[in-house]
């Protein structure tokens, strides 16, 4: 789907819509990164290349969706109790955008990593990586 077919779609969601699929894909993105954790960094389930592959296509698939466009107006804390997302957000657009590009950045390359077979060591290397970029996120933009 191209942004112009989508773009009216999404400018059609109410503040609420927005919020929560942001929301929603963001849980989606975290239960994967747990799979992930949970094999390749923990140890705590058997190693499975496929089930990495899977969880890595599920992230990059959310870090590479457009989500910036669920971050319409009103959709901060200042103006919104269902969100942790900080005013600061729309102070800082290039910041924003940043941290958003570092995330779909570093999500493809695990992407890539798991579809070429990786170790364990080097899946969880990259999932570093991505959990680096959730967290600069975090750290600037979420309310705790």
């Amino acid at each position: 789907m191209s942004a112009a077919v989508s773009a009216p779609a999404v400018a059609q969601m109410d503040v609420e819509d927005q919020i929560e699929t942001r929301q929603s894909a963001f849980t989606f993105a975290a239960w994967n990164m747990g799979k992930i954790k949970a094999q390749a960094v923990d140890g705590a389930v058997a190693y499975n290349e496929q089930q990495m592959l899977a969880a890595a296509n599920a992230i990059a698939s959310v870090a590479n969706s457009g989500l910036g466009s669920l971050f319409g107006p009103g959709t901060a804390l200042d103006e919104n109790d269902n969100t942790r997302l900080k005013p600061e957000f729309f102070d800082k657009p290039d910041r924003a955008r940043e941290v958003a590009i570092n995330f779909a950045q570093e999500a493809t390359k695990l992407q890539e990593i798991a579809a070429n077979g990786a170790e364990k060591a080097a899946v969880a290397a990259q999932f570093s990586e991505v959990g680096k970029t959730c967290k600069a996120c975090h750290d600037d933009f979420r309310a705790e």
